[in-house]
């Protein structure tokens, strides 16, 4: 056990235990148009002493759907499918804006021993699933072994590699679990919300051989009422929820809960305007203009946050030409003029990236020694390549098949076809561009990942045996770092094992980062719901959503 004591939402060093995809709306809200606010609901007093009108129900325009379902060992959730999680199913831990980073959940503690090599996880009493089976230790077992892949008849993706440093799970008491793992695991806590990707499923849903991926059963705040996959999922207000408000109301607020997918940004703002959509998400930069000019003409309500933010980039299949050759990934580097990029595509609204950590998170450098755009360069690393090769510099581009994405991709190929290269863009769905990337047809791909917190939460992306290692990177320099950094007790020299991960990354060109994500949810401004309720053990849920966030407190107002 922990000779220290330590528990979640204590001590152990905040941002370094912070969710390696932290999550959690703030400030969002729900509006009557989309089917919601009638006259039947009940009026009670909110934390801050406002009125909240509980009933109704709202609908939230996504930006795409999830392919292949919501069974967690196996499930491809991006920031979407994420939001959708946090609805129907609950967390052992979430996101939280203090330290660590994290609160407990359906956890009542997590303990730690000094080194980092025991975890004890102790699950809060009288819970249930929407089958109105119990949560114990077994479930939580079963559950954490099927992450591992170690659970009869039931194949994770990836997970196994992600938490394969997990040497035993232990049944102690009916709500007590012991997690040893191989080696220190200093970030390990993080890893228990997955980025949202690790939420808790009943027994039966966990031993359905056919539908695990869509009869959904968790213990969350909504149960699934229908899903018709890339037109709606709808879910019922949960009656028996166990958690309450700071005040004691009940929760959910809500009586349902719409999720629609909508690829196109201006469609979703298009939507909310016309009143069919109550609640939307944007990382769009048009959409973005738009939504910042609505509110202030009083349209709209906004919440922005780059919170743990994730890095847009363009992501090279390392494992095949041309891309396999470090020149070539450096003559794309040096030929777009990503600032320019920056004020064009994306009007001045997003920052610069300078490496896959966002300001504010371990591991950030305002200076990580990305290549200089060099136009002349480009062009000398084109023509050494193909005198090199015998082959022409030739490639496909895929990035999703919204408007924005569809712009941003053809003012990036102007610069590759000025320096010589020959571009093929090719569109995709965005809830089909995981897939692709874990596939070896590619070349270059438009991705956005790498949410801050934990740095080692990024460990899966880029280690050389990862499954998950979409580039297909073999950096043994990186292999190392990654290594020594989730092991290391000391902060001091964990944040430089990290930033000299930065420096790695730009030195041998593995991706071309364009910009931190910022994150708007806009509604109605009817509906509120700011941060959602404190959490139980008194803290508030983190600023950052771009690894889903709580619709537990999604309410109206007067």
């Amino acid at each position: 056990m922990n000779g220290s004591g330590a528990k979640a939402g204590v001590g152990h060093r905040g941002r370094w235990t912070a969710s390696l995809a932290v999550g959690l709306a703030v400030s969002l809200l729900a509006a009557a148009c989309g089917g919601g606010g009638d006259e039947s609901g009940t009026t009670t007093t909110g934390a801050d002493g406002g009125e909240i009108i509980t009933g109704g129900q709202i609908t939230y325009a996504l930006e795409a759907e999830s392919s292949g379902g919501y069974c967690f060992p196996d499930a491809q959730l991006a920031a979407s499918g994420m939001i959708v999680t946090r609805a129907l199913y609950d967390f052992l831990i979430v996101p939280s804006s203090g330290e660590p980073g994290y609160a407990p959940y359906l956890l009542e503690s997590l303990e730690r021993n000094d080194d980092a090599t025991e975890w004890t996880l102790k699950l809060r009493d009288g819970i249930q699933f929407h089958d109105e089976t119990a949560l114990d230790s077994t479930v939580l077992k079963n559950n954490i072994d099927a992450w591992l892949g170690r659970y009869p008849n039931r194949v994770s993706l990836f997970m196994p590699f992600v938490l394969d440093n997990i040497d035993t799970v232990e049944i102690a008491d009916e709500l007590t679990v012991v997690i040893t793992t191989e080696v220190p695991w200093t970030q390990f806590a993080p890893f228990l919300y997955g980025g949202g990707r690790l939420g808790i499923m009943a027994q039966a849903q966990l031993d359905d051989p056919d539908n695990c991926d869509k009869d959904l059963i968790g213990t969350g705040p909504f149960m699934l009422e229908e899903w018709i996959v890339n037109d709606r999922l709808s879910a019922v207000r949960n009656p028996d929820y166990w958690a309450t408000d700071s005040e004691g109301n009940q929760l959910p607020y809500l009586d349902r809960i719409t999720f629609r997918p909508v690829p196109d940004g201006q469609t979703r703002v298009n939507g909310l305007l016309s009143g069919e959509y109550d609640v939307i998400m944007t990382s769009g930069a048009e959409a973005t203009e738009q939504l910042n000019a609505e509110e202030g003409s009083g349209n709209v309500s906004l919440f922005q946050t780059l919170v743990n933010a994730e890095v847009g980039s363009l992501m090279f299949n390392e494992g095949r030409p041309p891309f396999s050759d470090e020149g070539a990934r450096r003559a794309l580097a040096v030929a777009l003029d990503r600032e320019l990029y920056s004020e064009v595509v994306n009007f001045g609204l997003f920052e610069t990236a300078s490496g896959p950590f966002a300001p504010g998170a371990p591991g950030y450098l305002e200076d990580a020694g990305f290549p200089e755009h060099d136009p002349e360069e480009a062009r000398r690393l084109v023509a050494d390549y193909e005198e090199r090769t015998g082959e022409p510099f030739e490639f496909t581009y895929i990035h999703a098949n919204d408007a924005s994405s569809v712009r941003a991709a053809q003012f990036i190929a102007e610069y590759f076809e000025d320096a010589g290269m020959s571009v093929a863009l090719q569109t995709r769905e965005q809830a089909t561009l995981i897939a692709e990337a874990l596939g070896t047809e590619w070349d270059l791909i438009a991705f956005r990942n790498f949410p801050g917190g934990a740095p080692d939460g990024n460990y899966p992306w880029w280690y050389s045996t990862s499954p998950v290692n979409f580039p297909k990177m073999d950096d043994p320099v990186i292999d190392q770092l990654m290594d020594e950094g989730r092991s290391e007790l000391d902060l001091e020299k964990a944040e430089s094992i990290y930033q000299d991960v930065s420096r790695e990354l730009n030195a041998r060109v593995h991706y071309i980062w364009l910009d931190w994500t910022q994150w708007t949810l806009a509604s109605t401004p009817d509906v509120s719901g700011l941060l959602g309720p404190t959490l139980p053990n008194g803290s508030e849920p983190s600023e950052g959503i771009s690894t889903g966030h709580a619709t537990v407190g999604f309410h109206y107002t007067q």
